[in-house]
């Protein structure tokens, strides 16, 4: 696979954009209820000419199948962009997208919801989860931000944003198991099966915001990955080059968190596709963070899209929070990936 990358360097993006196509054919039609193309394709040709006349399987199919499958795109990419986008920041293959506290501010944001949102009177509607899980996101990293900074030098490095973010992600999982204890059991329910990652509540407002933020995050990187490839040589060398390392650091770090903090607050958290998904493609095609960022975000989709598609088979017409599947599948493939590159000693 990597001698035909070289050797057509455009390869490799057209065979993602093939598997991407055939993965998003797939989710929209399998799940409890088996969709044909014919009926997706019919479905698509009556939304074009203006009609509204359609059967139960072509209305499933607009409704629920298509944001659902057009979101998981949308998560995985931005998940693994900002898995690849961080790990070129610190220079740390086992670094991943909610490092700075993301995921975990998220995840409180929500369960405090999940627990107190009735007592303090929050209505509950589609947009007040989101709300809570990002106000959590923002409050989360923050703090990693604001601990990490150097009483001496008045700035954060990437050793202490590195261990202020591991700290604060087990302070904040800590509040959540807090509240998964003291909530009642179909509150529990609620916070365990958001922090295990959830597609069903996907619908076109979800789609559009997740989207237009992921999108818009992840062709704003592209700007960066020159800088990023001279950080890899190390800080001072990249200096040298002629790279603003520190103002680098806050957008990459900024980025991560609108494109983390978003989609988390809509699918709750979805762990691996941002640890495992770099690795792969290091391996496949080089460390080049030029090529990386757009095969990280194709990838990104392709597995997220096969983890919904097997989390909605394995027991329809019941189905799996993604993220055990992911959970499953990912372990034995990172474990296999530390194994061939040595990271055990």
């Amino acid at each position: 696979m990597k001698n035909l990358l070289s050797k057509y360097p455009g390869s490799g993006f057209v065979l993602l954009c093939l598997g991407l196509l055939v993965c998003m054919i797939l989710g929209a039609g399998y799940g409890a209820v088996s969709i044909h193309t014919s009926e997706m394709s019919s479905a698509l040709q009556k939304v074009f000419r203006g009609e509204t006349d359609m059967n139960l399987n072509e209305r499933i199919f607009l409704s629920i199948r298509l944001p659902r499958t057009v979101l998981c795109v949308i998560v995985g990419a931005a998940l693994a962009t900002g898995g690849t986008l961080m790990q070129a920041l610190f220079r740390n293959p086992i670094v991943e997208p909610g490092l700075v506290g993301t995921s975990s501010g998220a995840a409180f944001g929500a369960a405090l919801y999940f627990v107190l949102g009735g007592s303090f009177g929050f209505q509950a509607g589609e947009w007040t989860l989101p709300i809570a899980a990002v106000s959590g996101a923002i409050a989360a990293t923050a703090l990693v931000f604001m601990l990490s900074v150097s009483k001496q030098t008045g700035r954060s490095g990437v050793i202490s944003l590195l261990l202020t973010g591991i700290a604060i992600n087990a302070l904040f999982m800590s509040g959540v198991g807090f509240l998964s204890y003291t909530a009642r059991d179909p509150q529990a329910r609620s916070i365990t099966f958001w922090n295990l990652g959830t597609l069903s509540g996907a619908n076109w407002k979800s789609v559009i915001i997740c989207g237009f933020v992921t999108i818009s995050c992840i062709l704003w990187s592209l700007r960066y990955a020159k800088d990023l490839n001279s950080l890899m040589l190390g800080e001072e060398e990249a200096q040298y080059l002629g790279v603003n390392t520190k103002r680098l650091r806050w957008q990459i770090l900024l980025l991560n968190v609108v494109m983390v903090a978003t989609c988390t607050a809509f699918v709750g958290v979805i762990a691996f596709v941002g640890l495992i998904i770099p690795h792969v493609l290091r391996m496949i095609s080089g460390s080049d963070n030029r090529k990386l960022i757009g095969y990280s975000a194709l990838l990104g989709g392709i597995l997220l899209s096969l983890a919904d598609l097997t989390a909605r088979m394995l027991l329809r017409p019941a189905e799996l929070p993604i993220g055990i599947v992911l959970s499953v599948v990912g372990v034995p493939v990172f474990i296999v990936l530390l194994r061939k590159n040595n990271y055990f000693f």
